[in-house]
């Protein structure tokens, strides 16, 4: 890839991250007109029309194994619990809270589950980062300002819950080994949808009167923007790129949704949730060697 061509991929990869970023605010839009559930099936079916043609355009087509098939269903029974509790967090509490502490401690998280159950060495850096990320935790949630009651709230619990599914499913994908992500991730929307369809949605009984243009305007952002655009570009950037380089860009989820939620939902936005934030996402930064500004080769002198 050309510098050009990785400049134009660049600036796809941050439109990426807004979009990963808005769905929070997309989320606190919808869960005044839906439930979850609800939120789940239309988001689904938008998006399985749209990617399907990237399916085929970047021709990954549709082609996949028994192990992968059955390693999406898994990954689709934990993506439903995650938008669950994803959901009902933004719904009773604010998206600016959510996009900055979840998106924070997914990837800390997720280094913890690897140490704990895959064998995953912590060196002293790790643990520091570990304690730093803790920290940045607390300071988002503000804790020393609350009784005990109070920081475990409701929309607290539910924003925890969500970081630890997030990286359940995310161990659970990693082992689709011989499957295009792209392509696992259109077999789990499926099952996710036949899943909704028989225990938890019935589409025909959507209140389809009471939902204007706003309402589609968020459903078609948190489908087709936030899930298969940004999906797809992360994806294609990491088999592009390298995992490395394209993991620098997560760090601009919180700023999107923090940003987002000001200027759409006009949430307050406490100085402890920035702090805190900048805390976690130095910590994710050390945890993962991310380099967000690398070093340019020196040129070799002349002979």
């Amino acid at each position: 890839m050309t510098q050009t061509n990785k400049n134009i991929f660049f600036f796809f990869m941050v439109l990426a991250m807004a979009g990963w970023g808005a769905s929070w605010v997309n989320a606190k839009v919808l869960s005044s007109y839906i439930n979850e559930y609800e939120m789940m099936f239309l988001r689904n079916f938008f998006t399985i029309i749209t990617l399907a043609p990237i399916l085929v355009v970047t021709r990954k087509y549709f082609y996949t194994n028994k192990k992968s098939l059955f390693l999406a269903l898994v990954a689709a029974i934990v993506m439903i619990a995650y938008l669950k509790y994803y959901f009902l967090g933004v719904k009773f509490g604010t998206a600016s809270l959510g996009g900055a502490l979840v998106t924070s401690l997914i990837p800390i998280n997720t280094f913890i589950l690897m140490a704990l159950f895959f064998g995953k060495k912590l060196q002293n850096k790790d643990i520091f980062a570990l304690i730093l990320g803790i920290f940045g935790v607390l300071t988002i949630l503000s804790i020393w300002t609350y009784s005990f009651d109070q920081i475990f709230t409701e929309h607290n619990i539910y924003f925890l819950v969500a970081s630890i599914l997030w990286p359940v499913f995310t161990i659970i994908s990693s082992k689709s080994t011989k499957t295009s992500p792209l392509v696992f991730s259109f077999y789990m929307y499926v099952f996710m949808t036949i899943l909704l369809l028989i225990f938890f949605v019935e589409p025909m009984n959507m209140a389809y009167s009471t939902f204007d243009t706003i309402f589609w305007l968020n459903v078609l952002c948190v489908a087709v923007i936030s899930t298969t655009f940004a999906t797809s570009i992360y994806f294609i950037g990491i088999e592009k790129l390298g995992t490395n380089e394209v993991s620098s860009f997560i760090f601009l989820v919180p700023f999107f949704a923090i940003s987002f939620s000001i200027i759409f939902l006009n949430e307050k936005v406490s100085i402890s949730i920035i702090i805190g934030t900048i805390m976690t996402l130095i910590a994710v930064k050390i945890l993962n060697n991310i380099k967000i500004f690398k070093k340019k080769d020196k040129l070799a002198p002349k002979p």
